[in-house]
Formats: structure tokens, sequence, C-alpha cells
């Protein structure tokens, strides 16, 4: 099922109305939601919304709090994000870093007491389209096995890196599992299997099954053991830098998986004189990556090309979306 982009951001906006968003803050979160489907990322998109608004009504995301400066330390900040909408707490934060690069070159915003962010790639593609280098990161709650062991102890941190490119963004955007749980929950929504194989299940096989993965609660981190120690890195520098907690201090239930750490960084190449430079250099490295001579018989994409031609598709075509969501969406507004 398609729907227009603009009927996507309408419903969500009059639920978010109906949940007390103020009018400035309900548009920026419904919007943040509608481009995650636009652009591909349905998990976090519209298929998350419903999750979202149950951990409103509970009390685990305080519709009018908006993050306070805790501490500034020249081009590094520490912000209290006050348990307010994740996604809102995390925009802001790299907008008030890519301020601190247009000052010192580079700005670090570190945020504490906040909630999920939805789709990481947002915020790279926000500090991209202003022309600036951004790097981010959150933890999460435990929901990943540390390489040798089969119980959750990490968590699945999301990293998302993003460099500004005048013929089309350069965005990673990735998960520390080979499949994020949203992924996972997607490909069992269409009844797919997995292309490779993306956790163990619960006698402790490699399997392309996501229903097994999510049953068995293991999925398999990105280059086994590299991708524990990442989660278990970016988890604890996210922690320390903004003063916040770490994983195993955030609870384990879905529906209150709150007081999470995070960090953005922005790095501003027109303050070092180098933003022609790079901008010529990123786009040779993109045309190395993609010359004839380097494919093995298949088209070699960037980090971000796809999502752009998605976004492509979808706003011509319109947003597909699930029936049931759908429904709901509309049931709640």
């Amino acid at each position: 099922m398609r729907i227009p982009y603009d009927e996507l951001f309408d419903g969500l906006l009059r639920v978010l109305l109906k949940l007390n968003f103020e009018q400035q803050r309900a548009r920026l979160c419904a919007r943040l939601f509608a481009d995650a489907s636009r652009d591909g990322v349905y998990s976090h998109g519209l298929n998350r919304f419903p999750q979202f608004v149950r951990m409103v009504r509970n009390g685990s995301i305080v519709v009018d709090a908006e993050p306070d400066l805790v501490a500034p330390f020249g081009s590094l900040e520490r912000w209290d994000g006050n348990r307010g909408p994740g996604n809102l707490n995390a925009y802001r934060s790299m907008d008030r870093a890519i301020a601190l690069s247009r000052e010192h070159g580079i700005g670090c915003v570190a945020l504490a007491n906040t909630n999920h962010w939805m789709r990481g790639g947002s915020y790279g593609w926000e500090a991209a389209e202003a022309g600036v280098i951004g790097i981010c990161w959150t933890n999460t709650m435990a929901n990943l096995p540390p390489w040798g062991a089969s119980d959750p102890r990490v968590g699945n941190n999301p990293l998302i890196i993003a460099v500004p490119r005048a013929k089309g963004h350069v965005v990673l955007d990735m998960a520390l599992s080979q499949f994020s749980y949203g992924a996972l929950a997607s490909f069992r929504m269409r009844g797919e299997q997995l292309p490779v194989e993306g956790g163990f299940d619960a006698e402790g096989r490699l399997t392309r099954d996501p229903a097994a993965i999510e049953a068995s609660r293991r999925p398999l981190p990105i280059g086994y053991w590299k991708g524990s120690g990442l989660a278990l890195m970016l988890d604890m520098v996210g922690a320390l830098l903004s003063g916040g907690c770490a994983t195993h201090q955030i609870s384990s239930d879905t529906e209150r998986e709150t007081n999470l750490s995070q960090a953005f960084i922005a790095v501003d190449p027109s303050s070092i004189g180098q933003a022609g430079t790079s901008l010529s250099l990123t786009d040779l490295i993109v045309e190395h990556l993609q010359s004839p001579l380097h494919a093995a018989g298949g088209q070699v994409r960037y980090p971000g090309e796809r999502v752009l031609q998605t976004r492509k598709e979808n706003m011509a075509n319109g947003i597909p979306v699930d029936p049931a969501i759908w429904r709901k969406l509309q049931g709640l507004g």
C-alpha cells in the first residue's frame, strides 16, 4: 500500500497534536518520522510510531521537555535531554554541534538522559545538508550478546558518519549487528528470509530466519568480535562524555528504554580552508569506488546512494506503508 508523503505527514501530525505536542515541535517530529519512511527506513518511520505513542503515554517520553545545557567546555558541551522526545533532542543536538563547528572548526554535543532517536541517519543527513562532516552515535539497552556470550550485555549502538557532497551526500548509517532489530522485524513482516545469516536461533545455529533471531535475542555482531568491541567502546565513550547512563544501567523493557547517552560531532571543512578541496576529493573517492574497472560484475554503491534512489521513487509513487499500521495511525488520530 502506498500513500502520498503529505498524507503520511498529516496523519502523524494529527496524532502528535492530540498528544499535546506544541505545533512546531509536532511538525518537526512528524517530518522526521515521515522522512524515515520516505527514505526506505520503514522500521524507524511509521512502523516505529505506535511504540513512540505508547512511550509517551507511559511517561517514558516527556512531550514538552527540551534539552538543557549542563556544562560548556569550549567546542564540547554536555547537555541533559530531560527525557524529551528522542528525535527532537537529537536534531537539536546536531544543530548545536554544527553551530559549535562554525565557531571552533569542530563541535561536539554529548547528550544524556534522552530517548531513542529513531532513525539515526536523520542527523547525519542534517549535518551533510549544512555542509559539515557529521559523526554521531547512541547507546541502547542491552540487546546484543558480546562475542563469546549468549545473553545480551552490550547495546546495538548505531553509528552514523556523514560527508557532504554536491552530487549526493555520503552517509553511513549502521547498527552494530548484521541486521538491526528494526530490519529483522521488517523482513519478518514481509515474510522474507534474510539475504545472509543474521544471527543465531535458540539452538545456537546461524540462521537467516528473522523471527528465530528475534526470539533468541542473539543477532550477529558486524565483524564478529570486532563489532562487539566497537559496541562496547561507543557505549563507554558516549556515557563518559555525557555523564549519562551506560548500557547496563538502561531498562531492558523496550517500552521504557530511556536515559540513553548520545554524542554528536560536527567538523566544518571551511574553518580550516579545506571546503573546496574536501568536496573535490570526495568526488574523486566516489568516482574511484564506482569505476567499472573495479566493479566485479555488479553495481558499487556509496553509503547513502540507495537512500537517494528510494527517496525519489517514494516521492513519485507514494510511501509504502503496512496497511494494519496505517489503519492504527488513523485510529490514533
